[in-house]
């Protein structure tokens, strides 16, 4: 008898294990939800949605004719808004896993709502390092850039080509002090200076006193801690006041080829940048850039790191759901944290327990408009940071998922 009740309990277990176990609803949807509309439309935008449609039509059913559904949203740069996309999408439309996210604030909100819910986030254009940090979750994986990366390396790279003393242009939220603060804290750490820092509201237009400010502190490099428009702009103000023609350095933390292309080769040349994906470095980006551009509405545009981004992360965890036969977060996640080798857009790679993706990080330089062979042709590589190196120890986030 007491044999029985055990095999009973058992096979009620495996039972149960077998039904959680499985794809809810037999479709697989990936929620992108980004700015459709505003200062992030080019490196997120509809090309975030082509990326995210690319990887379902790559993964085509994952060997086990698995449907996959691609919907989208655009969150207008608001917690709130992309606070209420997500909830519905959790509550009522079925949707199993949410990425891109660029904005912080609205990333930080969406990590909080998705933790230990069936969703998987994909935070793969987030740049708040506290994702990985003490906001870490068990259903968060963050790909591309944070501000730590995006700080340290950037920090670490120029101050090893003679820049010691720098002046911060800082958007006045979450990311760009979060950059701020981590470049500073490298560059005091390391014999370095900073010698000011103007805030900006986002979306600003005239950066005039920002950039009269910085050229009179002196400062060897001006370092812009923003992102999108707001660098833009930025970056074709300081062309006009030739910041870069009296002998200061300037470097954009977060800036993409879209942006580049946008502000012109004239106006970024000599701009240094810090990358994770740059869509011209070997065969298989390239590969992968071609048809991109090639795609409805893409009109030869070429990929940003974040819309790379957006491809590699929905491509691996739909491989994670392949390879467990689950889309709940419970199973995704942990099998996506078993990843170590090579991707073909971002190269070596590993998924930490933190849900960090380590990967390497490249110091570019934008080139002269003569160096410029064809379209978006326009970085020149200075420096590679390994993945090691690139993103903050593990032991360093304070994350509680770390053993």
């Amino acid at each position: 008898m007491k044999n029985l009740k055990w095999g009973l309990a058992l096979a009620a277990s495996l039972i149960s294990s077998a039904a959680s176990a499985e794809i809810s609803d037999n479709v697989v949807r990936v929620g992108v939800l980004n700015d459709i509309s505003g200062i992030f439309q080019d490196t997120n935008g509809m090309g975030s949605v082509e990326a995210a449609r690319m990887a379902a039509e790559d993964f085509n059913g994952g060997g086990k004719g698995i449907k996959v559904e691609i919907v989208y949203a655009d969150h207008q740069n608001k917690a709130d808004v992309g606070n209420a996309i997500a909830r519905k999408w959790l509550d009522v439309e079925g949707v199993d896993a949410i990425v891109d996210v660029p904005n912080s604030a609205v990333g930080l909100s969406i990590n909080t709502l998705l933790r230990d819910s069936r969703m998987t986030f994909l935070a793969s254009s987030t740049a708040s390092s506290d994702l990985t940090g003490k906001a870490c979750s068990p259903n968060t994986i963050q790909w591309v850039n944070d501000a730590w990366a995006t700080g340290n390396t950037t920090a670490a790279a120029m101050m090893s080509r003679g820049g010691k003393d720098w002046y911060f242009l800082t958007v006045d939220y979450a990311l760009g002090k979060g950059i701020e603060a981590e470049a500073q804290k490298y560059i005091e750490g390391h014999g370095g200076k900073v010698l000011g820092s103007s805030k900006h509201p986002l979306g600003t237009s005239d950066f005039a006193s920002f950039l009269l400010q910085a050229q009179g502190s002196k400062a060897q490099v001006i370092g812009l801690a923003n992102a999108g428009g707001d660098t833009i702009n930025a970056v074709k103000q300081a062309a006009e006041f030739g910041v870069q023609q009296s002998g200061q350095k300037l470097v954009a933390f977060l800036l993409f080829i879209n942006d580049v292309h946008g502000m012109g080769i004239k106006v970024a040349q000599g701009l240094q940048l810090m990358e994770a994906f740059y869509w011209d470095m070997n065969d298989d980006t390239r590969g992968f850039a071609k048809r991109f551009a090639a795609r409805p509405g893409m009109n030869g545009k070429m990929p940003s790191g974040n819309q790379a981004g957006v491809y590699a992360s929905t491509l691996a965890y739909l491989n994670a759901v392949a390879a467990t036969g689950s889309d709940n977060a419970k199973d995704a996640v942990p099998e996506m944290k078993k990843f170590k080798g090579k991707d073909k857009l971002f190269g070596d790679t590993a998924i930490r327990q933190d849900g960090r993706v380590v990967h390497p990080m490249y110091l570019f330089e934008v080139k002269k408009p003569e160096e410029s062979k064809y379209p978006y042709d326009y970085y020149k590589l200075v420096s590679t940071i390994p993945a090691e190196q690139a993103f903050r120890p593990l032991a360093e986030g304070g994350c509680e998922l770390v053993k």
